[in-house]
């Protein structure tokens, strides 16, 4: 109970004024890969991470009860400005992948995002990371994070 407490005084108080929670904000997606996401010998393409990262983006935002038609609705758009790709394992015909989804800091004009993505015994087979822009749907101007994403993540 006494850690319980403390985890609790923790979160609310020093993680909080230190903007830690952004190390509390990340999201697991699962896929399995199809026979049309490799080449001849049964290892991923590697243009198929950019679609995992947006699985594992895509996701993470759905976790937290909002979706892109949510925010295109709303007059929102996030293109992708920036995509890394690490690649350390290949991934293979029939692995199922775990997309490790990590909000890297504080959303304000742009949005950033690690991954981890690791196969089915555990092992590390890319990091990456992406940077979007919020952009107004309308006049393709950049715009702040919505009050409602910033709400959801607790800022």
């Amino acid at each position: 109970m006494i850690l319980l407490l403390i985890f609790n005084y923790f979160l609310r108080n020093i993680a909080k004024n230190y903007n830690l929670f952004i190390f509390l904000k990340k999201h697991t997606s699962k896929t399995r890969i199809r026979y049309s996401e490799t080449d001849q010998m049964g290892v991923v393409y590697h243009g198929n991470y950019a679609q995992f990262f947006e699985l594992g983006r895509t996701e993470w935002l759905r976790s937290l009860g909002i979706t892109y038609k949510d925010m295109e609705t709303n007059g929102i758009i996030l293109p992708v400005i920036s995509l890394k790709c690490n690649f350390i394992k290949s991934a293979l015909y029939d692995d199922i992948l775990t997309i490790t989804t990590f909000l890297k800091k504080e959303p304000l004009v742009k949005i950033e995002f690690d991954y981890e993505i690791t196969n089915q015994n555990n092992e590390l087979i890319c990091k990456g990371n992406t940077v979007l822009a919020f952009m107004n749907k309308k006049t393709m101007k950049p715009t702040s994070c919505p009050t409602y994403l910033l709400k959801g993540l607790g800022f």
